[in-house]
């Protein structure tokens, strides 16, 4: 096995485990799945989200529902397949009732993201959504320059070595059908790096 493949797989089972988080019992009692991330292993572009829907609980798999349809359609946009690219969210566990990421969840869960970035080692990590905006840009020192994700999405931001480009979760385009036309412009500034 590949030492990457090797290393994502200790995330996943430590993830597994994680009787620790709050969001572990809910997991067991639905009979969901941790949602780890999905992708080429050596990805120059990585996708972090927030947390997973219940269509990604059941499946184990990241935006495999509606938002992961207009993710797939807006990297198509720009000519860029989903297998080429690494997706995941910084919480691995569903929230009940899709409710937002708690501040001590993002936390339990955070040191899971930050390792999948250290193995990966993406050239470009664009973040869908304003927590994992929030999170990457705090923890890569960048906190200086967040704002609301409408004044700075679209930007790009560089710190250790990588590119920082935040982006509105794709979500937000299914119930907001103005922000497609937003949402395929920042994707054009991200296949331009």
């Amino acid at each position: 096995m590949h030492l990457r493949e090797e290393e994502l797989k200790k995330i996943k089972d430590e993830v597994l485990n994680l009787t620790s988080s709050s969001l572990y019992a809910e997991r067991v009692k639905n009979k969901y799945f941790p949602v780890i991330g999905e992708g080429n292993h050596e990805a120059r572009i990585m996708f972090v989200g927030e947390a997973p829907g219940e269509n990604e609980a059941k499946t184990g798999r990241p935006f495999c529902g509606r938002a992961g349809k207009v993710l797939e359609n807006l990297l198509a946009s720009v000519g860029i397949d989903r297998q080429d690219v690494y997706v995941t969210n910084i919480l691995k566990d569903r929230p009940p009732g899709n409710r937002d990421p708690l501040p001590d969840e993002i936390a339990a869960y955070a040191p899971f993201l930050d390792r999948q970035i250290k193995i990966i080692q993406p050239k470009i990590v664009a973040t869908l959504g304003r927590f994992s905006m929030t999170y990457i840009m705090t923890h890569y020192g960048l906190d200086f320059e967040l704002d609301t994700i409408s004044k700075i999405h679209g930007q790009v931001f560089e710190a250790e070595g990588f590119k920082f480009i935040p982006l509105y979760h794709p979500a937000a385009a299914i119930y907001n059908q103005q922000l497609m036309g937003t949402l395929k412009e920042d994707f054009k500034k991200l296949a331009s790096l």
